[in-house]
């Protein structure tokens, strides 16, 4: 039998850069509440938002993802050509065909790398950094570019109270690559298909189209339907987080072979502002550790959410590279995505 050669990897992998893109248009609570039947201190005691980035202008899901890229590949001085993948982690790109991550290495110029989208919403960045790492410890590629971006405001419908005001626009996108040291925990992840619907969207393609067939064959000049739109059962999200979230976090830090007072750094999706308090206090980790709150002025940007709190934190030195951080994303699926990591160096490139 002839012998199929395979692989050599390295054990220890690492984010070695990062970056991030926030877009220059600000929406306050009080803006969302020109259309919305609500008010700025019940959005913030219910989230601890107090604003979020939109797109504007000539911003988009790709000029976002390109930036933040090209700050992390700047941050890192990993040299471009010899990044072997470009993963992108989003649930809002435009197009299911053509997928978005083959766009991005061209136009960061490095076309013909391999290019894939993964869709697992607001874990997208845990599930992206896993396979990230699996792919540099394998040997399949020797630096792998992971992008999140999220263009969640054209997705929402304004007048609806579980969504119109939690969600935000941006960009965050690291480079991993081989390290003295492993930076990068085992992935723990997970997913609960029986409660998907209670994060999903408005109408199915087929039935968008079906629909949309069925009114122009009544009239010819009617418009096609009202855009999708995200939806959001949100208790039925909160009760699934009170059950699913609290063994995530332990099994995260089991797998990583450290224990809680080993943490300086807490890093969880920015998905609301109570639930993270909540989470931090029932882990036992101790009440100094920083905790990332960039959901007060970004929202919850779904997939982008992590590293976009990451680089917020080590830019405004709030936390440090090299400490040891907890990350766990959360959301649509339902999934979950956990890790333990060393913070890459404090970017040169802000977003801020």
């Amino acid at each position: 039998m002839a012998t199929i050669k395979a692989n050599t990897g390295r054990e220890n992998v690492a984010m070695l850069g990062i970056g991030a893109y926030r877009p220059s248009r600000v929406v306050t609570n009080d803006e969302i509440c020109q259309t919305l039947d609500s008010t700025d201190e019940w959005i913030y005691e219910r989230t601890g938002i107090r604003s979020r980035r939109w797109i504007s202008g000539d911003e988009s899901a790709r000029s976002m993802a390109v930036a933040a890229a090209e700050r992390a590949i700047s941050n890192s001085g990993v040299p471009r050509e010899k990044i072997g993948a470009v993963l992108l982690s989003t649930l809002s790109w435009k197009t299911k065909i053509p997928h978005g991550a083959p766009q991005i290495a061209y136009d960061l110029g490095i076309n013909g790398v391999a290019a894939v989208d993964l869709a697992s919403g607001c874990s997208g960045f845990g599930y992206g950094l896993g396979v990230a790492a699996d792919m540099v410890r394998s040997g399949s590629s020797e630096y792998v570019l992971l992008v999140c971006v999220e263009t969640l405001s054209i997705v929402l419908d304004p007048t609806d109270r579980n969504t119109a005001f939690i969600f935000g626009d941006g960009a965050g996108a690291v480079i991993v690559g081989p390290s003295e040291e492993n930076g990068i925990s085992p992935t723990v992840w997970g997913s609960d298909g029986e409660n998907a619907e209670a994060i999903g969207q408005s109408y199915d393609i087929i039935e968008y189209m079906d629909r949309a067939q069925e009114m122009q064959a009544l009239d010819p000049t009617d418009a096609p339907l009202d855009r999708m739109v995200v939806t959001m059962q949100g208790p039925r999200v909160f009760r699934w987080a009170a059950i699913a979230l609290p063994k995530a976090l332990s099994t995260t830090l089991e797998e990583s072979g450290i224990t809680a007072d080993d943490i300086d750094v807490f890093i969880p999706h920015q998905a609301n502002a109570r639930i993270n308090e909540l989470m931090k206090k029932n882990l036992g980790l101790r009440d100094d550790i920083p905790m990332a709150n960039d959901i007060e002025q970004t929202g919850n940007t779904s997939a982008a959410s992590i590293p976009l709190a990451m680089e917020e934190m080590l830019a405004s030195g709030k936390a440090q590279g090299g400490q040891t951080a907890l990350l766990l994303g959360f959301g649509s699926g339902l999934s979950y995505a956990g890790q333990v990591v060393t913070l890459p160096p404090a970017p040169k490139e802000t977003s801020l």
